[in-house]
């Protein structure tokens, strides 16, 4: 493997060499994993006296090697950049430290993106399970202050998900860092989107409650409302996901009993 494309930030460029070899040795780097990699792979590797997340993308289908070789920006890439946008924003993420891109063919193989790691206490799935969390209630409180912050910022975070939210406890206090950010809108925020916005996090309707309650105070809009439509679009999104889910399950049940 070749790296055609390397990006490293101005405050890391004396590791550039360490983060290039890095990548082109990944496969072969025995390092913990962060999360399952089931998809992409992220691993948490030590790099010139930074503990640092470097997470291999998945290689993308054939039409998307082409798309993001010439007409759309990497995953990588994108992560990147909005990694420096939400820090410029004063918006919780792991600090971003490279993007690099391997091409080959008419289309990009692989795709790597640095950032310092965050040693996290909890992500927000640990709110889902977890109900006796020690001060579970305002830590949701406070997430949720983030999302409207997030929001009142012009950030629509469309990943915004259980396992997408690190969490770290400092004096008491939660911090907030987003994570997987391939997929975000920077623009004015309507009501709708906000709403929408929701639909992911929990499947639990109190922790929806309890989000709308604090929501609806900083947004000075009804509560009662709020609560209402954000309950029906997690309804919603949880039986499209459902329904999907036994879809996919049917599809490889006719698949495996053909192979």
């Amino acid at each position: 493997m070749t790296l055609d494309h390397i990006v490293v930030a101005e405050d890391f460029q004396d590791q550039k060499a360490v983060l290039i070899q890095a990548a082109l040795n990944f496969d072969q780097t025995q390092a913990p994993l962060i999360g399952t990699g089931d998809r992409n792979v992220i691993k948490r590797i030590d790099l010139g006296g930074f503990s640092m997340a470097v997470k291999s993308f998945k290689r993308p289908n054939w039409i998307n090697r082409l798309v993001y070789r010439h007409w759309r920006k990497s995953k990588a890439h994108r992560s990147y950049i909005y990694a420096h946008k939400l820090k410029a924003l004063g918006i919780g993420t792991p600090q971003p430290v490279a993007f690099m891109e391997s091409y080959g063919g008419a289309g990009i193989q692989r795709s790597f993106y640095f950032s310092l790691n965050v040693d996290a206490d909890y992500t927000f799935r640990d709110l889902i399970h977890q109900p006796d969390l020690p001060n579970r209630d305002k830590i949701l409180e406070s997430f949720t202050a983030f999302t409207f912050e997030l929001h009142q910022k012009g950030v629509l975070f469309q990943d915004h998900s259980p396992g997408n939210t690190l969490i770290k406890i400092q004096d008491g206090t939660p911090s907030f860092y987003l994570v997987d950010l391939n997929r975000m809108t920077f623009k004015r925020l309507t009501r709708a989107e906000r709403i929408q916005n929701f639909e992911r996090l929990t499947p639990l309707k109190e922790m929806v409650d309890k989000m709308g309650e604090t929501y609806a105070r900083l947004a000075h809009w009804p509560v009662d409302d709020l609560k209402e439509q954000m309950w029906r679009v997690t309804e919603d999104f949880q039986e499209r996901f459902h329904r999907k889910r036994r879809l996919k399950k049917k599809l490889l049940f006719w698949r495996k009993k053909t192979d």
